[in-house]
């Protein structure tokens, strides 16, 4: 299966960023046990009558304004989020946030007033030994934790289900009333087979308000990174 290209990015472009040693770990649900979490206008995207929910530690690398260098230290950060797979009234697939963990105070500070979304601080850590990758994240002033570790193998073929968890060219975000759709464009992913070695995500699931679902992961794959760029926010009139 060919990876699919993404639509082309409006203009003007507000942000770019690099998101890099992903590993991406995922439950398949019921749509209607999730269904509460969606914005207004927006729905569970479902592959094969199922969504999923998707527990993603990584690296941020070099956020910045569209030209010129990354913001210097607050550009750069850990990452650790929960998220579910959205399609909006208009059919543009997309993301929702439950939660987003990073150990920049000041970008979570910045990211909940501007845009709206639901960071959190947390101290958080991220090694690499050989194909080895490990990944620890503690919310301030909160018991959730998480722990993953991985083994990256062979490179991943993409097919239905890859596309469905990663061809995903924007977000939704409920804000001022509307719900808001932020684009962004990267080039395809290349994913890797990933067998864990730890997971520890119970708590965290539990902060967000998922139950466990006390079973092994149904998809688990390990991506070097892409960069990424964002456009201008636009709410479909439909929205509310």
């Amino acid at each position: 299966m060919t990876w699919p290209e993404a639509p082309a990015l409006p203009r003007p472009r507000v942000l770019r960023q690099r998101w890099l040693d992903l590993t991406f770990v995922h439950w398949a649900f019921e749509p209607a046990d999730v269904a509460h979490f969606f914005p207004p206008g927006t729905r569970p995207d479902t592959f094969e009558g199922r969504t999923y929910v998707g527990l993603v530690p990584f690296r941020m690398v070099d956020t910045g304004l569209p030209r010129g260098p990354g913001v210097p230290y607050f550009g750069s950060f850990l990452e650790t989020n929960i998220r579910l797979y959205s399609v909006d009234q208009t059919g543009r697939r997309g993301v929702v946030f439950l939660s987003l963990d990073a150990d920049r105070l000041a970008v979570v500070a910045t990211a909940r007033t501007v845009f709206g979304l639901p960071y959190r601080w947390a101290r958080m850590s991220h090694e690499r030994h050989g194909n080895h990758h490990s990944y620890s994240s503690a919310v301030r002033g909160s018991g959730a934790r998480a722990a993953v570790g991985v083994d990256m193998g062979e490179r991943l073929p993409i097919g239905p289900l890859e596309d469905f968890l990663t061809a995903r060219w924007g977000l939704h975000v409920h804000r001022a009333g509307r719900t808001w759709y932020l684009p962004n464009e990267h080039p395809p992913w290349i994913l890797h087979t990933a067998q864990l070695t730890t997971l520890d995500a119970d708590g965290l699931l539990r902060s967000v308000g998922l139950d466990p679902p006390g079973r092994a992961p149904d998809h688990v794959a390990f991506s070097a990174g892409v960069p990424a760029e964002f456009a201008v926010p636009s709410a479909p009139p439909s929205a509310g």
